[in-house]
């Protein structure tokens, strides 16, 4: 549903991934065929590298000391799950896969540090799968709201719900007939995703800033030229936005 007069500026799929890895605080970890589920045991690198601290006495720590050639095959999967309540809450799914050894350097005597050598990496959305490439990925970096997003997200959705309300006005009216719920899904430097739901089904649409923010300081002065925009349109008598 294409609506007028928006830049379509988005993170790179390398991007979001990198964004998705330093948000999460949880992965699932299949080696063979043992699923471990683990929380706040894992670190990236500045290169996407992805690094495991497991319990030097754990059964993974021993699936990878006793491996052979030192090879565990491993696949990490991380689930980008919107942190407002709306309905449908997984945004993004990332898998990455190859092997896992024991890193150079130990965090202690109590932890194993493993590393992930990746060999394919995936994100999956609304619009299906897609491979990207080791390189992109080592070259990319996170969002610089990825970190604040989830905060800043329900920020907007519990304490200035009239904000989204005038925002959702710059989208086409074909997407607001009907809806009866309209709430932030996303956020990235170059703009916003709101979510309109309906009885049935839902839609999403994103909003450019501007110019993209380099910080979350910049986000207000975005979001207030976004709304004087509204404010502009609507004496206009005029709907623009992005679908």
């Amino acid at each position: 549903m294409a609506l007028a007069d928006v830049r379509v500026d988005e993170p790179t799929a390398a991007e979001r991934i990198r964004s998705v890895l330093l948000a999460s605080g949880s992965l699932s970890l299949t080696t063979g065929g043992t699923c471990y589920d683990l929380t706040a045991m894992h670190t990236v690198d500045d290169k996407g590298q992805l690094r495991v601290h497991a319990p030097a006495d754990s059964p993974l720590a021993a699936e990878a000391v006793f491996a052979p050639r030192g090879l565990l095959a491993g696949l990490a999967q991380f689930t980008d799950i919107a942190p407002t309540a709306v309905r449908d809450r997984v945004r993004a799914k990332v898998t990455l896969s190859g092997w896992l050894t024991p890193a150079d350097i130990q965090a202690s005597p109590d932890v194993l540090m493993l590393r992930l050598d990746a060999a394919r990496v995936t994100i999956e959305r609304d619009a299906g799968a897609e491979v990207v490439g080791l390189d992109e990925l080592v070259l990319a970096h996170a969002d610089p709201l990825a970190g604040q997003e989830a905060a800043l997200l329900c920020h907007l959705d519990h304490d200035h719900h009239d904000v989204v309300t005038q925002l959702s006005r710059l989208a086409d009216l074909q997407v607001l007939r009907g809806a009866l719920r309209i709430r932030p899904l996303a956020l990235d430097r170059y703009g916003l995703t709101l979510r309109c739901e309906y009885s049935s089904g839902h839609h999403d649409f994103r909003i450019s800033f501007p110019t993209p923010v380099r910080d979350p300081a910049e986000i207000r002065e975005q979001l207030e030229r976004l709304l004087v925009r509204v404010r502009r349109d609507h004496a206009h008598g005029r709907r623009a936005g992005h679908s």
